[in-house]
């Protein structure tokens, strides 16, 4: 098969490798149908994940049909239609039992594109099948449910929910790409007063109104200002933090009011200053984490009822062998505007 394998930072291809097999009997073999590239493929290839061996095949998102499944998985079967998650649980230590998946310690957790071979393949092994996939229900789409591997419970969880978003909140969301887009998109759940987008690319401004941003906000302009003009000179209840660099996290921290949230949701490749002389008597309450996914059942429910259009996410498509086409306009959204990209086996 082919695949798009990690030579190490600024190197990857699209080449030949072997076929993957079942290792245990709870794995499953699944023919990649669809898949997506996300931030943090490209956070790997800049060097920020530096547990990522060079060989490995990366991706951690994808939609497909199972092809075959070891001896002891029970819930799918050949010829399912399946979503692969971006987390791998092993349902069996502490942390999975607390639903905390992305902390499993059972050999899951995220390990695909990871510690293990992904997903932007044409094949890819899944440990752990039966808790680690997930049927799509039918009558949804691939394309959506793919968007339902990673972002929508990854900016819902990491964002929303530990960000603790409430009725008539302020919430500014710091990086308008596709995870601060579907952090607006579920923070509306919440029915918060105002969703306040601070993005420097006028393309992904102007996405962040679409997705439902009352006011957006261009970086290169003064947040401050505008989130203190909403709020009466107070700051923002939530502020999320989507990018990933020490300067939005740094100006999440100035956005809040005291007693104020900061949720932490960018990958973060370096480290970022926290002022606690200023900080420490603001009440403030940071957090940070790595998705679960333990919310995607329900997110896939809402999909189904037609109460989230996650395929509003994707801009471009292409070809799986159109992999390195791909990533390079996912790589440069200012001049591409791309927001997700799909890859569908031809």
């Amino acid at each position: 098969m082919k695949a798009l394998v990690f030579h190490g930072p600024g190197s990857r291809s699209w080449q030949q490798v072997p076929d993957p097999r079942i290792v245990d009997p709870t794995d499953a073999i699944v023919r990649v149908d669809a898949v997506t590239i996300c931030g943090t493929d490209l956070h790997i290839l800049k060097g920020d994940v530096p547990a990522v061996e060079p060989g490995r095949i990366l991706g951690h998102e994808a939609v497909g049909t199972v092809v075959t499944t070891g001896s002891a998985v029970t819930t799918v079967k050949e010829g399912d239609r399946v979503l692969v998650s971006c987390i791998t649980a092993c349902g069996r230590c502490r942390y999975c039992r607390e639903s905390a998946y992305g902390q499993c310690r059972g050999g899951g957790g995220w390990i695909l594109g990871h510690r293990i071979d992904g997903t932007q393949a044409e094949y890819v092994r899944v440990p752990f099948a039966d808790t680690s996939t997930h049927l799509i229900p039918a009558g949804v789409d691939s394309e959506a449910a793919l968007m339902l591997a990673d972002i929508l419970p990854t900016s819902y969880e990491v964002g929303v929910i530990n960000g603790r978003v409430r009725p008539g909140d302020t919430v500014v969301v710091v990086g308008a790409g596709p995870i601060g887009l579907a952090a607006i998109m579920t923070a509306q759940l919440y029915t918060p007063s105002h969703l306040i987008a601070v993005d420097l690319a006028p393309s992904r401004l102007e996405a962040a109104k679409q997705f439902g941003a009352d006011l957006v906000v261009a970086a290169g302009d003064d947040p401050l200002e505008s989130v203190a003009e909403v709020t009466g000179g107070l700051g923002a209840d939530l502020a999320i933090e989507a990018v990933g660099v020490p300067e939005t996290f740094e100006l999440c921290t100035r956005l809040i009011r005291p007693g104020g949230r900061l949720a932490n949701v960018g990958v973060h490749g370096a480290p970022a200053t926290l002022h606690l002389e200023d900080l420490w008597i603001r009440n403030v309450t940071i957090t940070t984490g790595l998705v679960d996914t333990f919310s995607t059942p329900t997110l896939l429910g809402m999909v189904a009822a037609g109460r989230l259009d996650p395929a509003r996410f994707i801009t471009h498509r292409y070809t799986l062998g159109e992999m390195e086409a791909a990533y390079k306009t996912f790589a440069h959204p200012q001049q591409t505007a791309a927001l997700k990209v799909v890859l569908s086996r031809p």
